[in-house]
């Protein structure tokens, strides 16, 4: 396979990965309280060929391909009842911060009950 050809196959999976349901992800029912998980996605690609001869004259020619991506949760939005609104996960780049998060959700939702 040439670089173009890994290139196009490389794209192709990223648009297979980037949809809707990507960056708003399933809605959790937590009795009567809908949470609803909202990410920011980012990525690079890069691609790079050449070709030339070496000292001794012999042809050579080389490429690569290359992705980098980065998926982390921006914000939960919170529906109950009739009132929707926007807990926002400000500098929590990792999962690690939102599970951190889950007991002061959960907190929040049965002050309103």
């Amino acid at each position: 396979m040439n670089v173009e050809q890994e290139i196009g196959a490389l794209f192709e999976k990223l648009k297979d990965f980037f949809h809707t349901e990507t960056v708003i992800g399933e809605a959790i029912q937590v009795g009567n309280v809908t949470l609803i998980p909202v990410i920011s996605i980012a990525f690079g690609a890069g691609n790079g060929s050449g070709s030339g001869k070496d000292a001794k004259g012999n042809d050579g020619s080389g490429g690569g391909a290359g992705a980098g991506g980065r998926i982390s949760p921006t914000a939960v939005i919170v529906i109950k009842n009739d009132e929707v609104s926007v807990l926002p996960l400000n500098n929590r780049g990792t999962l690690d911060k939102l599970v951190e998060m889950v007991p002061e959700i959960v907190s929040k939702i049965n002050k309103d009950q």
